[in-house]
């Protein structure tokens, strides 16, 4: 994401926010402060706890949507509208686990919002980091390939726990199932993403094993 597009995001979303010169105006400065504690600021009014939150996660916002979705502009946009949710919910807001679990929730809401309207949940194809793609693109489009047959739900679970990297408890809120169903969906989907990933390499690599 270019730094132009990085802060038109930034101004975007920092025109929501209300303005105030209350309590944790200085603390949003520092990067000590904890999440939950900033949203506490901004849930009281302050504008700088909120940008200090949109300045730490805007960018794994923007990978969270940009890896299933194929428009890199679509991501800016629902990642402005995750922002904007997170705003407009703040009063709303009650200190329960963590703002990483809050904040990816709010996300998925978006984005399930978001496949509802394109009408086009099964088909999403999901990328890989762009970092990933340049140092070795085959073995990018093979492993995203291979998540696009898992199960809609067992992927969602995949994705969030391997590339959002939430813990299972995290996930489990967000998902709001049982924390021993997170488990058990992962097991499966990290066995289903094992069983397509050696159904779809490539032949030099099926014959590299077989003569071993």
């Amino acid at each position: 994401m270019s730094e132009a597009t990085r802060a038109t995001g930034a101004e975007r979303a920092a025109k929501r926010a209300p303005a105030s010169d209350g309590v944790g105006e200085s603390e949003g400065r520092s990067p000590s402060v904890e999440d939950e504690d900033l949203m506490i600021d901004v849930r009281n009014g302050s504008r700088m706890a909120f940008e200090a939150l949109f300045g730490r996660y805007r960018d794994p916002v923007w990978r969270f949507f940009r890896r299933r979705t194929p428009d890199p502009g679509r991501a800016e946009e629902l990642a402005q509208d995750t922002f904007v949710a997170i705003l407009e919910g703040a009063r709303r807001y009650e200190r329960r686990g963590s703002f990483r679990s809050y904040l990816f929730g709010a996300a998925y809401n978006v984005l399930m919002a978001d496949r509802r309207r394109s009408a086009q949940r099964a088909t999403l194809p999901l990328d890989t980091d762009p970092s990933a793609d340049a140092a070795d693109p085959d073995a990018a489009i093979w492993v995203r390939d291979a998540i696009a047959t898992l199960d809609e739900s067992e992927r969602e679970i995949l994705m969030l726990r391997e590339y959002e990297q939430l813990s299972y408890q995290e996930i489990a809120e967000l998902r709001r199932m049982p924390l021993n169903t997170v488990r058990s969906q992962l097991f499966r989907a990290r066995l289903a993403l094992k069983a397509a990933l050696e159904s779809r390499a490539p032949e030099s690599t099926r014959t590299n094993h077989a003569c071993r």
